[in-house]
């Protein structure tokens, strides 16, 4: 049970339950965002940011915001981790309000429970601290360790379960590339042993084949330690992978909630269309015909009949006047899955691929690459000096899809086969000069 402390105006908890309130559908509900609006700056130059955000995030889920640049996705992120104050609405936590002026020790518990992963692996970690102490920084400042033994035990433990080395904790963020300062990140974050993460576009800066070694780290972390995360992401082709339910949001105002694969085969929003439309296709000749949906707000007419966040059904959500909720309704009652991305240009190529555009979006395979397969140069040298086992391991590492590894292996291997056999050569010709 919470613990409560009585004021004169109002009954104020001072620390979460140990579960929070139930939804309708049976899921408990981490984190709820209820109407909320979030203002910056005063009078005639205020600008809002965001304008009333509603959503719930359902406890062990991946619940990702998408939109693109300036849309409010970030706002939102950091107003969860109390840096944006709201100007209106509320955010609670287990069903405990957390936005506004809250009680110190419930604070501490909203930093404890509730950590970021920035989208910046560079500038979010310090750079005159070595990355013993940034990992540790939250360690000392709740003191989560009995000993000095215990808390370098911890953070080993992490630095490794992120695939770097102890030997790295002595190193500074600069000696780092940038995905290996995102490991750092998360590895900060996730010591802390946190219930929920805010992802703020933690791929975004990164190359393509270290996306996946970070998604891959996340979902482990999920899988091992029950963790949900708002991923914030304007990728759609990532996003559809990795989530459970998408929310898309527009100039600050969320339009469409789903879960992953209803959005992509309902996309009943014209924006989650439009967003969709331009998820680009690895397939030059399809990605010239495509015809690319582009989003017009005028299309709409709420002059008189107001628009409202409706649920059409399925748990999907919808931002529209009632003519269109009932347009929404009609289409998704129908059951024939929409297609956004539209593919024109020689007969038959649209009938051909249009249906399966969405697998060209993104192999899935792409993110099971493992974790550790780097490719290290120690393999290369290692099966330089021993061939043989070189290439049993090569062959051991192409079974399980260490690609790099096995390239690495196969590599050092044929040069050691090759030195091998040179010398052989040079032995026997000199052996048969020696003779004559």
């Amino acid at each position: 049970m919470a613990t409560k402390n009585e004021t004169k105006n109002n009954v104020r908890v001072t620390h979460f339950p140990e579960k929070g309130p139930i939804a309708e559908n049976g899921k408990e509900i981490l984190l709820s965002v209820k109407d909320v609006d979030i203002t910056f700056g005063k009078g005639e130059n205020a600008v809002r940011a965001v304008t009333d955000a509603s959503f719930d995030i359902y406890k062990g889920e991946t619940f990702s915001l998408v939109g693109e640049s300036g849309s409010g996705k970030t706002t939102i992120g950091r107003a969860v981790i109390r840096v944006n104050p709201l100007a209106k609405g509320e955010i609670e936590y287990k069903g405990v309000p957390i936005s506004g002026k809250i009680p110190r020790s419930l604070d501490r518990e909203v930093i404890r429970n509730i950590q970021m992963v920035f989208q910046d692996p560079a500038s979010s970690l310090n750079e005159r601290a070595t990355v013993d102490y940034i990992i540790s920084e939250g360690l000392y400042n709740f003191h989560l360790f009995e000993n000095e033994a215990d808390r370098v035990a911890k953070v080993e433990k992490m630095i490794e379960s992120v695939g770097l080395l102890p030997e790295h904790l002595t190193r500074y963020p600069h000696e780092f590339s940038g995905g290996q300062r995102q490991r750092i990140g998360l590895a900060r974050a996730m010591v802390m042993e946190p219930e929920f993460v805010v992802a703020d576009e933690p791929i975004s800066a990164l190359d393509v084949s270290i996306r996946a070694q970070v998604l891959n780290l996340m979902k482990k972390f999920q899988e091992e330690k029950g963790l949900t995360y708002l991923f914030i992401a304007h990728d759609l082709s990532i996003v559809r992978f990795i989530s459970d339910r998408i929310g898309v949001i527009y100039k600050g105002r969320i339009v469409e909630v789903a879960e992953a694969e209803e959005l992509f085969a309902y996309p009943l929003h014209p924006y989650t269309h439009s967003l969709i439309s331009a998820i680009p296709i690895p397939d030059p000749q399809l990605e010239k015909n495509k015809v690319l949906y582009t989003y017009d707000p005028s299309v709409h007419d709420y002059s008189v009949d107001k628009p409202e966040f409706v649920n059409i059904g399925h748990d999907h959500w919808v931002y529209g006047n009632k003519k269109e909720i009932e347009e929404y309704k009609a289409t998704r009652e129908a059951g024939v899955p929409m297609r956004p991305i539209t593919i024109a240009g020689e007969e038959g190529v649209e009938a051909h691929r249009a249906a399966n555009s969405g697998n060209y979006v993104v192999d899935e395979d792409f993110l099971k690459s493992p974790t550790h397969d780097t490719g290290s140069g120690w393999y290369v040298f290692l099966s330089f000096l021993l061939p043989i086992i070189g290439i049993i391991a090569a062959q051991v590492f192409k079974k399980h899809r260490y690609i790099r590894n096995y390239k690495a292996c196969r590599k050092g291997a044929l040069v050691g086969f090759g030195t091998i056999a040179a010398l052989v050569v040079i032995f026997l010709l000199l052996v048969l000069l020696s003779i004559i």
